[in-house]
Parts: structure tokens; sequence; C-alpha cells
């Protein structure tokens, strides 16, 4: 029964501690008032010591944000700038490599025709050597033909001189020694 004396005794403080605690939905003139002052005073404390540091702070915050911004914005556009520019030189390449290409096809060209042309002049200049070896060894056969001749002569001379015919016999000797002469191969 103790026990139960005890709780009833604790539960009638604990109802009478509720009925005396202060509510802040409950509007008493002397709370409200010294709400309001102490409110106003934090507030005139914070707007003069605080909010300028935070506001500092927060447009400091905005500006290097805002700064951010600008230097990206920057970027890009340099980034852009420099992407036109590298396209640009790139189609310039391709331009110069296609004209090296075609000066190297050119002096390809020029190079063969020369080699064409060098290699005609030696063709005739081997041909005019040949035709000239042919004219030198037509030359020394006819010079040998000629000496042949006239060794011919002077042994079909020799032989009338020798015999001493009378003119006619000496005709006939030397046309039947011209004669059989030509047919006879040359000495050599």
């Amino acid at each position: 029964m103790n026990t139960m004396f005890l709780l009833l005794q604790e539960a009638q403080d604990g109802a009478e501690a509720v009925e005396h605690a202060p509510n802040i939905f409950n509007l008493e003139i002397g709370v409200s008032f010294w709400t309001w002052v102490i409110f106003l005073a934090l507030l005139w404390v914070l707007s003069r010591y605080a909010f300028p540091p935070i506001l500092g702070y927060a447009a400091a915050r905005e500006e290097r944000i805002q700064k951010s911004l600008d230097e990206a914005k920057r970027v890009r556009e340099d980034a852009a700038a420099l992407l036109e520019q590298q396209r640009r030189e790139l189609a310039e390449a391709k331009q110069e490599a296609q004209r090296v290409i075609a000066e190297g096809r050119q002096d390809a060209e020029k190079l063969r025709a020369e080699l064409l042309e060098r290699a005609r002049e030696e063709q005739q200049e081997l041909v005019a050597g040949a035709r000239a070896d042919i004219q030198r060894e037509r030359e020394r056969a006819v010079e040998t033909v000629r000496r042949d001749a006239v060794d011919l002569a002077l042994a079909a001379a020799s032989k009338l001189v020798a015999e001493r015919l009378d003119a006619e016999r000496d005709r006939k000797l030397v046309e039947e020694f011209l004669s059989g002469a030509g047919s006879a191969p040359p000495r050599g």
C-alpha cells in the first residue's frame, strides 16, 4: 500500500508541476515583452557584429563563384578559339600536304622526262658512235682495197715490164689480172 500511496503522490505532484510550467503559447504580457526585448537586442547585436562578416563572407563567396564562372566562360571561349585555330591549321596542313604531293609528282614527272631524254641522247650517241665506227671500218676496207689494187697494179705493171709485150697484149694481161684479182680474196 505504501508504494501505491507514493505513486499517487508522485502523480499528483507531477500534475501540479505541469499546471505551473511556463507555456510558450500562453500570452502573458511580461514574458512577451521580455521576449521581444531580448529578440530585438539579439537582432541589434547580430546586425551590428555578426551580419556584416557573414554578409561579407557571402558576398566574397558570391564574387569568387562569379569569378570562377567568368573564368570558366573565358576558358571555354579560349578553348573554342583554339579549337577553331587548330581546325584552320589542320586544313592548311592538308592543303600544304596536297601541294607538296603535287609538287613531288611534278618533280618526279620532270625527272622521268629528263631521264628519258638523257637515255635518248645516250642512245643517239651510241648509234652515232656505231655509225662512225662503221664508217671508219668502211674507210679502212676501202683503203685496204685500194692498197691491194695498187699492189695488184704494181704487180701487173711489173709483170708487163718483165714480159715486155706489145700494147695490146699488155692491155689484155692487165684486164685478166684485174678480173682475176677481183674474184680472188684480198691479201691482208
